[in-house]
Parts: C-alpha cells; sequence; structure tokens
C-alpha cells in the first residue's frame, strides 16, 4: 500500500468510524487486486480519501449493488474467499452519517472508491 498524503487538516467527525471505512476499502483493494494506492484530497468541495488498485474491478452495473447487505461478487460464502458481504454496505452507512458517501469508478485497469465528505460548517 501506499499513501500520498496532502496538507495536514482538522475534520470534525467520529474517527473510528472513520477508520473502518478506510480500512475496508484498503483490505478490500489488498485481497482482490493485490495492494491500493491512497491518496487523500482537500478543498473547498470537502475531503475525498482516494482508494485505487489495479486489479479486475468491478463491473459498472454492479457499482450500486456491491453496497446492498450480503451481496457479493464472488458467489460462495467462504471466508477464504471473502467476507460476508456486509463490510462496504457498512462502510457506506458511516460514510452517509458524515453527510458523504462512497462512488466507485472504474479504472483501466481496476478500480478507485472515492470516499467523499462534505467541507466541516
Amino acid at each position: 500500500m501506499r499513501f500520498a498524503p496532502d496538507e495536514r487538516f482538522d475534520y470534525r467527525c467520529r474517527p473510528e468510524g472513520l477508520r473502518r471505512v478506510i480500512r475496508n476499502l484498503i483490505e478490500n483493494a489488498v485481497r482482490y487486486a493485490g495492494g491500493a494506492d491512497v491518496r487523500l484530497i482537500t478543498d473547498k468541495a470537502g475531503v475525498r480519501i482516494l482508494v485505487e488498485d489495479e486489479g479486475p474491478g468491478i463491473p459498472t452495473d454492479s457499482f450500486e449493488e456491491v453496497f446492498s447487505p450480503f451481496f457479493r461478487l464472488e458467489g460462495s460464502r467462504s471466508r477464504e474467499t471473502g467476507g460476508l458481504g456486509l463490510g462496504l454496505s457498512i462502510a457506506r452507512a458511516i460514510a452517509r452519517q458524515h453527510g458523504g458517501d462512497i462512488i466507485l469508478s472504474p479504472r483501466k485497469p481496476g478500480l478507485q472508491a472515492a470516499i467523499v465528505l462534505p467541507p466541516e460548517h
């Protein structure tokens, strides 16, 4: 995993919750793509935490479905091939509790998962 930081700043949030969101996205990238690049971008629009990989990606028609509880692209429920399909639904719920969201975008190759958070008020 590689991390490219932005300027240090304070942001009012539930730190344990955001840690869980970031950890889930990084663990998924490592599990399914072999690694992740993580970038932090801050500007007037808010905060974006980008987790990018060069793996097989996710079909674009499944971008919303992967956030459904218990949904897994890989069909078995084996812990050896992945989790139970709850991680992304929990991660999105936490991001939304912060007024933000998780947005998936295709890369060639791979996937970008962006945690998008509003600017502080």
